[in-house]
């Protein structure tokens, strides 16, 4: 079951029903509230039942100090009184958080066991009345008003596992759930060696199961991803070093400029890398938007009408001049003399249309391009403009089913819930941490493959994913399974 995160997470259950091995599976310590462990802390051990009012008052502080933060919170008490079950609904319900009932079902005997193997069990009669209450609890949550109540097994499971292989990649290297990733390259830390780390970062990218590899296409590092006189390397050259290595990755731009060259520029080399790979190039671009690099370096910046209407016109160019023949060319605002670009390239290369602006972008890609490239911040807001691009292949009279979605993710990816809090303490900054995990949708492989999995049923084919802390090859492999 995929509970909401971040969330209030209440356990009921008796003693010896597994809550605590239950949290421990599935939440990181920090995120666990325990009155036990709170007892050992104030008193003697947690068994010291005379310091149960101190413990309660510390794990209430807790608490309420974790929710105002807007973090998952785990209260691992027995979660039968009914007065506190109440005051922490209400806290969620105050932070703006989902309230989640998680219900140990275990049966009757499995607690008992349990509870006799303790060095302090809990006396029968005690027991024999939590588990009465625990029968009884289900209709009264119901009646609460929590957002979910869950019922789960006693038993400890492993919390997101991570599959250690993946099955050999087939043809176009699409995953069980039916998608493509493709590892966006946008920062470039390589220190003194950037061959080196390049080709390590590429063929890692390979092993790992991606499909393809994108390099950014900016003259001066973007302040999202880093600082201005941190590397940001030329693509198409970059690429053609990545083409030599013998991958089977597909090699393209996300995105490129239409203001940074001509056209046909920009087609040339896309159908040299093309003939370089064996036809496995790709071209994303877009209107620009970054003006202080135009500025930087001596290159016009129109208003954005102009840049529009200079994207579809850069679309319809490289089209035209990969087509057959050499004949003149005359459609769509495009006058071409002829049409000689050789060498040809060396099988289809798709054009991926990247943005999000409703009326023109949009209309572009449905109307010339092969995908149209969204970014993945809100999935109701990708719903919408999902709708929309096919609505313009209705109006332009193109199939939708010729105009793939693919989309830019930009998440932080660990392999356990520490190691992704981890991440995120490092990368966020003056963010608040629940803001920036929110905002990068923070979360392990098999988390976010359930993110992945919604993204496929709204119609994504392809995700490119860039992930704020690329540094090594290791970090490339650490992804492999998103793409089993």
């Amino acid at each position: 079951m995929q509970l909401p995160d971040p969330a209030l997470v209440v356990l009921v259950g008796a003693s010896g029903s597994g809550k605590s091995t239950w949290a421990r599976a599935h939440y990181r310590d920090q995120e666990v509230v325990s009155s036990d462990a709170l007892r050992g802390v104030v008193g003697s051990g947690p068994h010291d039942l005379d310091a149960s009012v101190d413990a309660f008052g510390v794990l209430e502080t807790i608490v309420a100090a974790r929710l105002g933060r807007g973090l998952t919170t785990v209260v691992d008490t027995l979660g039968l009184d009914v007065a506190k079950r109440r005051s922490w609904l209400a806290a969620a319900r105050t932070a703006g958080l989902p309230a989640v009932a998680v219900v140990l079902d275990t049966p009757d005997a499995e607690c008992r066991r349990r509870n006799a193997a303790r060095d302090r069990p809990v006396s029968a009669p005690v027991l024999a009345g939590q588990l009465r209450s625990v029968r009884d609890v289900r209709d009264v949550l119901d009646a609460e008003g929590w957002d979910l109540v869950a019922p789960v097994t006693g038993e400890a499971a492993p919390a997101d596992p991570v599959p250690e292989t993946r099955p050999g990649p087939g043809p176009d290297r699409t995953s069980s759930l039916g998608l493509r990733s493709v590892l966006q390259v946008s920062r470039f830390p390589w220190g003194e060696d950037p061959l080196t780390w390049l080709t390590g970062i590429a063929r890692a990218a390979d092993e790992a199961g991606f499909a393809g590899l994108a390099l950014m296409d900016h003259l001066v590092q973007v302040p999202q991803v880093g600082r201005a006189w941190d590397p940001i390397p030329e693509p198409w050259v970059t690429l053609g070093a990545v083409a030599a290595l013998g991958t089977e990755l597909e090699l393209g731009t996300l995105c490129t400029p239409v203001t940074f060259r001509p056209a046909g520029v920009t087609a040339k080399a896309a159908a040299t890398l093309s003939v370089l790979t064996g036809g496995r190039a790709f071209v994303g671009v877009g209107a620009g938007w970054f003006e202080r690099e135009h500025a930087a370096y001596g290159i016009a910046f129109p208003p954005a009408r102009q840049r529009l209407d200079d994207l579809e016109r850069a679309v319809v160019t490289m089209k035209a001049l990969w087509a057959a023949g050499t004949k003149a060319y005359d459609a769509h605002g495009v006058a071409l003399p002829e049409t000689t670009c050789y060498p040809r390239p060396a099988g289809p290369i798709p054009i991926v249309v990247g943005g999000s602006g409703e009326r023109r972008t949009l209309r572009i890609a449905a109307q010339h391009g092969d995908a149209c490239n969204l970014r993945t911040t809100d999935e109701a807001e990708l719903q919408r403009l999902i709708a929309v691009l096919r609505d313009h292949c209705d109006e332009v009279g193109r199939d939708r089913s010729e105009v793939a979605v693919t989309v830019l993710d930009l998440p932080v990816v660990g392999c356990d819930r520490d190691d992704v809090w981890a991440r995120v303490e490092r990368q966020r900054g003056r963010t608040p941490a629940a803001t920036y995990a929110a905002r990068t949708r923070a979360a392990t492989v098999a988390g976010h493959r359930d993110r992945w999995a919604r993204l496929a049923g709204l119609g994504v084919s392809t995700i490119f994913i860039a992930t704020p802390d690329l540094g090594a090859p290791e970090d490339v492999l650490a992804l492999r399974g998103l793409n089993a």
